[in-house]
């Protein structure tokens, strides 16, 4: 079969694949537009380093739950892998082997509280995403935008390689690989490789690559800014090569074995799980792996040779390999531990690379927390005594000391300090208790506590 474009008969296949072409260069405008103060030109980082002919190669699928109405509606869009889950709407994109998880979406006679303000819904919240290219992209939770309570956008938005959007609107941007937005409203914003980000709201900024920003006004600052040179061996985004480094091959190495629970309709058990317990069909698991009471595995998570404890999580794109989680460990989206030892109740944030060896083993001690996109490569064994927070690159014991400090000394703090290329300021226990709070209540929602409640 052909379809007429112009006076030019062409196969169906070619057809699509000029429709998908047009999807993207129009994506491509609309960004530069938004983007047009910053003299930033995205063309260079995604013509010659997207193949839109994966865009055939996938299929998207949709959850069904009883606790989320059944609403989606596609235009004129290439899905490829993409899972949706919730009340979705997508028109005029392109998402490649993305996640779009509406689980935690608001509904309606909700109340969302901002500060002292509080609203409520007038009707279920909207997963909106409009003329944006999202490439392994994760877009996960609720809008934390007051002024858009029922609408999560993303609107002329171009992401690539595994960077995640986590309840953070956003029109006009460009996200580098391996960049986190959270719970962060953007406009016409370049949010850097490898950079993380959770400021309430930011507009017109150009993010270098490795900038991890924690910001509440009035309440703290946290900022931390990688050595570009160093960070570029894990993750590194050039017109010439696109996406390369570490981080990157890492995952190349491994994808291999998402294929087969994507291909097969019906997978026999691997592992013996606990009846409350969640553990995703679309994750990986490999010997010797256990599972226990209360762990929730998510979809496109890889373990592998590893123990979880009871009310441990392992969330979307992580990698557990060779290490044992004691019990109520978070392990955030994208976040990778490999040959370490944690004990219980420790936090590891997005995208951070907890990267120990057979012969010299991380060890976390219990209550540590470890900030997104925090990279550990060390050929020494570390031991991160409990109740640490941990941030940036730490490659020796000399840089543990620089990029650590314990929470009761960050609680003490009341003005500002700075370690290294970390500079803080404000209320430390306030930044604290902020993190204590969000880590508790990713617990609770993900089933931790299941049946603890009412014993």
């Amino acid at each position: 079969m052909e379809k007429l474009i112009g006076q030019t008969s062409v196969p169906i296949q070619g057809y699509a694949m000029y429709e998908i072409e047009k999807i993207f260069n129009r994506i491509i405008q609309r960004v530069n537009i938004n983007l047009r103060d910053l003299a930033f030109d995205v063309s260079p980082f995604v013509r010659d380093h997207i193949n839109l002919e994966k865009m055939s190669e996938f299929y998207a699928f949709y959850g069904i739950t009883t606790d989320i109405p059944l609403n989606l509606k596609f235009i004129h869009s290439g899905l490829a892998g993409s899972y949706f889950l919730g009340n979705c709407r997508i028109s005029n994109s392109l998402l490649y082997k993305s996640d779009i998880r509406g689980d935690e979406l608001k509904r309606k006679g909700d109340t969302f509280q901002y500060k002292h303000f509080s609203i409520d819904l007038a009707k279920d919240e909207l997963i909106d995403i409009e003329t944006s290219a999202l490439i392994k992209t994760l877009v996960h939770n609720y809008s934390h935008d007051p002024e858009t309570p029922e609408r999560f956008f993303i609107k002329d938005t171009l992401a690539l390689d595994y960077s995640n959007i986590h309840g953070a609107p956003s029109d006009g941007c460009f996200l580098g690989s391996f960049a986190t937005i959270d719970l962060t409203t953007m406009s016409d914003c370049v949010i850097g490789q490898y950079s993380y980000i959770q400021a309430g709201e930011i507009n017109h900024l150009n993010v270098e690559p490795g900038t991890i920003w924690v910001n509440s006004p009035g309440q703290f600052n946290f900022l931390y800014q990688y050595p570009i040179e160093r960070l570029k061996q894990y993750i590194h985004c050039s017109p010439e090569k696109g996406p390369t480094g570490l981080l990157i091959d890492f995952i190349e190495a491994r994808k291999d074995a998402f294929n087969t629970i994507f291909d097969a309709v019906n997978l026999e058990d691997t592992i013996k799980v606990p009846e409350n317990a969640s553990l995703d069909r679309y994750a990986v698991v490999l010997p010797s792996t256990t599972i226990s009471e209360n762990v929730l595995v998510a979809q496109r998570a890889y373990l592998e040779n590893s123990y979880l404890g009871r009310g441990a999580n392992a969330q979307e794109h992580c990698f557990i390999i060779n290490s044992r989680l004691e019990g109520g460990n978070v392990t955030a989206h994208g976040a990778k531990i490999i040959e370490a030892d944690l004990d219980e109740a420790v936090f590891v944030g997005f995208n951070s690379f907890l990267f120990g060896k057979p012969a010299h083993r991380l060890t976390i001690g219990k209550g540590c927390v470890i900030m997104p996109h925090t990279i550990i490569d060390s050929e020494e064994a570390l031991s991160i005594p409990q109740d640490t927070l941990v941030w940036g690159l730490v490659t020796n014991q000399q840089e543990l000391q620089e990029n650590s400090i314990s929470l009761e000394n960050l609680k003490k703090i009341e003005t500002h300090t700075n370690q290294g290329n970390m500079f803080f300021e404000g209320s430390g226990s306030t930044f604290v208790q902020a993190f204590k709070d969000r880590i508790q209540h990713i617990l609770e929602v993900n089933g931790a506590f299941f049946h603890e409640h009412n014993v």
